[in-house]
């Protein structure tokens, strides 16, 4: 082999590699779960045809309390207090 091509594919191995820590690292900066990275309040999922498709394994959400948008990885959602009905006994007045 040429000296040009042995540089050629070094440098496209080093570009390669570093392409593959970068996304690793970014992967990994992601939070997981439900929670704004801003205000940790609960964001809600949204529909994005081109992310979805593309990175499945990502949640596009957005954050109603500041207005972030973004990816998430998956994770635990957070989960709710509902409170209990309140019972009154009667269905209608007794007359």
């Amino acid at each position: 082999m040429s000296d040009a091509t042995i540089f050629v594919l070094a440098f496209a191995a080093l570009l390669l590699g570093r392409v593959a820590v970068a996304t690793v690292v970014f992967l990994f900066l992601l939070p997981r779960g439900d929670r704004c990275p801003i205000c940790d309040d609960e964001t809600l999922r949204v529909q994005r045809y081109g992310w979805n498709t593309l990175l499945p394994w990502f949640r596009t959400s957005w954050c109603p309390a500041c207005g972030w948008s973004g990816l998430l990885r998956h994770g635990p959602l957070t989960v709710r207090d509902v409170p209990e009905p309140v019972e009154s006994g009667t269905r209608g007045r007794d007359r």
